[in-house]
């Protein structure tokens, strides 16, 4: 057996790396094999931590003359040296300063954005439904109304409410609407004073009896 233990901890301050380590030696992980080999790298790990440890509180002169001589190109005096060991001491408090920072910081905005998405209210699914009876329509419209226009210019777009058909997709620029989703069917006539006026019609053949009426809206907005 080696003189000095290779696991030493406090039970009162466990550590997660700890815990693993102990978790080996219960009878459901035990290997004798593994355990060996493990207990030398943890030694030796555990030299090395020290060592490092004590580099970090007070730098050695072999531990400056590894850092100095790959930065500084003129002659390590013993002047030089002694500039170096505090300048050696003051980087890794910084580097090490920095990686908890910034280790923090990442945890900090992972929690930030999962508070984010827990608090967020889920978007409403749209309640709008194009039925294939309202594109029946806009192809009645459209077959009407290119006779004036660029089939590209006439656009629709479906609301709650009714199914708008414009022109140039504009909102302000409305050529009819439809309503075919209620029980009683309805088109709807823009004047011009955009306002609409509204006209039952059994189906949506009915609406080539609103030909002249569609076309004189188109001449509304292209005389503007």
């Amino acid at each position: 057996m080696d003189q000095k233990p290779f696991l030493e901890f406090d039970i009162t301050k466990l550590k997660e790396g700890t815990v693993h380590e102990i978790a080996k030696f219960h009878k459901s992980n035990f290997d004798v094999a593994k355990i060996v080999n493990n207990a030398s790298a943890l030694k030796y790990t555990k030299e090395i931590k020290k060592l490092i440890t004590e580099e970090l509180q007070t730098p050695s002169y072999h531990f400056v003359k590894l850092f100095a001589g790959n930065v500084y190109s003129g002659r390590l005096t013993e002047k030089v040296m002694r500039e170096f060991t505090d300048l050696v001491g003051k980087a890794f408090t910084q580097t090490i300063s920095e990686k908890v920072n910034d280790r923090l910081n990442a945890a900090l905005n992972k929690e930030a954005e999962q508070q984010q998405e827990e608090t967020q209210e889920p978007k409403e699914a749209s309640k709008i439904e194009t039925t294939e009876e309202e594109l029946e329509g806009f192809r009645v419209v459209v077959a009407i109304l290119r006779r004036k226009l660029p089939v590209e210019r006439i656009m629709h777009r479906d609301t709650q409410s009714y199914f708008g058909i414009l022109l140039d997709d504009n909102n302000r620029k409305p050529l009819c609407r439809l309503h075919l989703n209620s029980g009683t069917k309805y088109i709807g006539i823009i004047d011009q004073n955009k306002d609409e006026t509204r006209h039952s019609i059994a189906s949506v053949d009915d609406i080539y009896k609103f030909e002249e009426y569609l076309l004189k809206t188109v001449d509304l907005y292209e005389n503007e």
